[in-house]
């Protein structure tokens, strides 16, 4: 999957629209309305930092409101190089959240995480994000135990993730890096993802 570098801050926001990476929807059943993220969308080779905190301020905090939130965070088939912006960046736009966005974050449900995440945030979590946030955070091995948590009709979950949560039914050793997640099997995008329905140009 190729898209092209973006140079203005106004097509890297519009790109990120675009890809639907990030998306308000549905509600958790405490009742708390989801911010659905989608890693596997996130081009980080193409977007800044600042792009991102540009469209989290304009479009998802002002739908977000004073309300108590939860985040579904999809890892699924995240590729370090393609789709991971780095510790700093993480960091750096974490630390620009208002207070109030952070103070309403209640959960965040981290689904599929595989070995390196788990192993990662347990290890630096703490350190790296303030408010609290580590202690927010829910490991969700399988989609199953998501629904646990989150109204299943309520929040839209791209096809490729159920087919990668049907491999590890059949693979469990995938979860503790004991097993490889062959790149190949989810290299192209679903067919009813937003990734493909559009040219992957910015827009002009």
């Amino acid at each position: 999957m190729q898209i092209s570098r973006c140079d203005s801050l106004s097509e890297q926001v519009q790109l990120i629209e675009k890809l639907e990476i990030f998306k308000i929807q549905g509600r958790d059943k405490r009742g708390r309305q989801i911010l659905r993220v989608i890693g596997k969308f996130l081009p980080v080779r193409v977007l800044s930092s600042e792009a991102l905190m540009k469209y989290l301020e304009e479009k998802i905090f002002p739908s977000l409101g004073e309300r108590p939130f939860s985040v579904v965070y999809v890892h699924t088939s995240v590729q370090r190089s393609e789709n991971f912006p780095g510790i700093s960046t993480l960091r750096s736009i974490y630390e620009a959240i208002p207070v109030s966005i952070k103070e309403n974050l209640e959960a965040v449900y981290f689904v599929h995480p595989g070995l390196q995440a788990r192993l990662f945030l347990a290890t630096f979590g703490r350190f790296l994000f303030s408010g609290g946030l580590y202690g927010k955070l829910k490991f969700v091995n399988r989609l199953e135990f998501l629904w646990e948590h989150v109204r299943r009709n309520g929040i839209e979950i791209p096809e490729f993730v159920y087919d990668h949560d049907e491999e590890l039914e059949y693979r469990p050793m995938m979860d503790y890096g004991l097993e490889s997640d062959h790149p190949r099997v989810y290299a192209a995008p679903a067919m009813d993802s937003p990734v493909s329905t559009y040219s992957m140009r910015c827009i002009s």
